[in-house]
């Protein structure tokens, strides 16, 4: 980043288009922000090629593809500047090889937009973010804590949906009704921070196994 300019340069990635929109809407308003934003990394990228970038605020979950993907390909095109990760929830052994790959912060999304926009200017000018405070895995010296744990029936009915199964299938499988099946899969979606099945599939590949 040029330090005889004033003006930030800002991508947003989020494939939340409302939240994307109306995040972008406030930060253009806010002196010395200009800011650009799409739904995906693929899309990020193909703007990174036209113009130049300072601070790149990505989603940690983009649908198909996860933040980890994104810093790679981007130091690869060239882009030298910062990225900041803008996220609901993420887990501490995620957010480690985050800050291991080069990202400047994690953000929570639950936080003020004041904050973000103090975030951004801190990153823009070569600092770090991180919420107040350690977290209670780092506070302990270890990673484990960070992980939510899941009880028994959870348990069992994620090892069958990583088997395929269908709700219908894992109720006559544990003899309950399905409309309980669905409500462990709402609970596992919570825990684990994804929206989709499939999301929750390759979460629990990825950050889970030793759970299983």
């Amino acid at each position: 980043m040029k330090t005889d300019r004033q003006t930030i340069r800002i991508l947003l990635v989020d494939d939340h288009a409302l939240f994307r929109q109306s995040v972008a809407r406030s930060l253009a308003a806010e002196p010395g922000m200009e800011i650009a934003h799409c739904g995906s990394i693929r899309d990020a990228l193909a703007l990174m090629a036209q113009r130049e970038f300072d601070v790149v605020l990505l989603d940690h979950d983009l649908g198909s593809e996860r933040a980890s993907a994104f810093l790679p390909a981007a130091r690869q095109a060239g882009f030298a500047g910062k990225v900041l990760v803008v996220t609901a929830w993420v887990s501490e052994t995620e957010s480690r090889r985050l800050l291991r790959q080069g990202v400047s912060g994690i953000f929570r999304k639950e936080a003020a937009l004041e904050d973000l926009t103090a975030s951004i200017r801190t990153v823009a000018a070569g600092g770090t973010y991180g919420p107040p405070g350690p977290s209670p895995a780092e506070a302990a010296g270890g990673e484990a804590s960070s992980q939510p744990l899941f009880n028994d029936r959870q348990r069992k009915v994620l090892r069958f949906v990583l088997e395929g199964l269908s709700n219908k299938e894992i109720a006559w499988r544990l003899q309950i009704s399905e409309s309980y099946v669905k409500a462990i899969l709402q609970n596992l979606f919570q825990k684990t921070g994804v929206r989709t099945r499939g999301q929750l599939v390759r979460v629990a590949f990825e950050q889970y196994e030793d759970q299983l």
